[in-house]
């Protein structure tokens, strides 16, 4: 069963910096693609960034030059480091990844919650 766990959430000023993981597990899984989502309060889910097998990444507009993808292929983990983080940027965030098939796998998100 494949399983994608995040952590490091939290509460942060305005300002401040967090950083999240996302590991997966399960038997044979190994990550292809993965992205980050977030969900904020009366939002509908967005894409933050993406990170494609051979590294390429993509962002979103309102995260561009603060957030950074990243992925340690040796540990099946993803990672999405965060500066300057706004209120706006409060918000139940989600990794997804898939495999090789194109089965998409999510997690089951780790809250992010920026005071101003």
């Amino acid at each position: 069963q494949v399983q994608l766990v995040e952590s490091g959430g939290g509460l942060v000023q305005a300002g401040g910096s967090l950083r999240l993981s996302c590991a997966a597990s399960g038997s044979g899984f190994r990550i292809n693609a993965m992205g980050w989502y977030r969900q904020g309060p009366g939002k509908q889910r967005e894409s933050v960034a993406q990170i494609t097998t051979g590294g390429s990444t993509n962002y979103a507009d309102s995260v561009k030059g603060r957030f950074t993808i990243s992925r340690d292929n040796a540990k099946n983990t993803g990672y999405l480091q965060m500066n300057s983080l706004k209120p706006e940027d409060t918000a139940v965030y989600y990794c997804a990844a898939n495999d090789i098939y194109g089965v998409t796998y999510w997690g089951k998100g780790t809250q992010v919650t920026v005071s101003s």
